[in-house]
């Protein structure tokens, strides 16, 4: 057992309940298509990383999907919102008696291998590590410890996320990673040739 974990939050890839602000502009089918496309790029980043993982489903645990038991944990989200849903997460991995935890979700196209292990890094320094997203979110939140405040009393989804994530954090050292487009709305992908192939048959 590795003293690093990474969490790893998805949505269960089913037509209609992924990327729905994406699916408003290209149709439910591309949305899918798009997310799969994303699970699979998240799986290519994270399988080879010299860390534990888990896989936390936001409906049903898959047996046999993408996420290989041999390198993947896997657990059911639960809570009433995100942030609870984190927190809870996050809990059960300082419980395992795990020294650093990191959670990303599974929508980022521009996702490295170097971002997660920087962030392992930075946390030998520093209490918190956040990676900034372009839209005023996140997309990895790494702690040695768990404050809880930072998931609470926040408007999920909007822009404000990171600054009142912050706020919170006055008191602590905090490590700033490069910041990253997640794909959350069609302006997100329209330039970019990867995803022409999804959306323009």
């Amino acid at each position: 057992m590795s003293k690093n974990l990474l969490l790893i939050f998805t949505r269960n890839p089913e037509l209609g309940k992924v990327k729905t602000r994406l699916a408003k502009t290209v149709g439910d089918q591309a949305a899918l298509d798009i997310y799969k496309f994303l699970l699979n790029h998240t799986k290519e980043v994270t399988q080879n990383l010299n860390c534990d993982k888990a896989v936390y489903y936001s409906v049903k645990i898959r047996e046999n999907d993408i996420w290989s038991t041999s390198t993947y944990q896997k657990h059911a989200q639960f809570g009433v919102d995100l942030g609870i849903r984190m927190q809870n997460a996050f809990e059960q991995a300082f419980e395992k008696k795990y020294e650093k935890v990191l959670i990303i979700g599974s929508d980022l196209f521009d996702l490295k291998e170097k971002h997660i292990e920087e962030a392992f890094e930075m946390l030998d320094s520093n209490d918190v590590v956040i990676g900034p997203a372009e839209d005023g979110g996140y997309y990895l939140l790494g702690m040695k410890t768990l404050y809880s405040s930072v998931f609470h009393n926040k408007q999920w989804g909007t822009s404000t996320v990171r600054q009142d994530t912050l706020n919170d954090l006055q008191n602590v050292s905090v490590h700033l990673l490069e910041t990253l487009n997640d794909v959350d709305v069609f302006d997100d992908i329209k330039d970019n040739a990867t995803f022409n192939q999804f959306y323009t048959n």
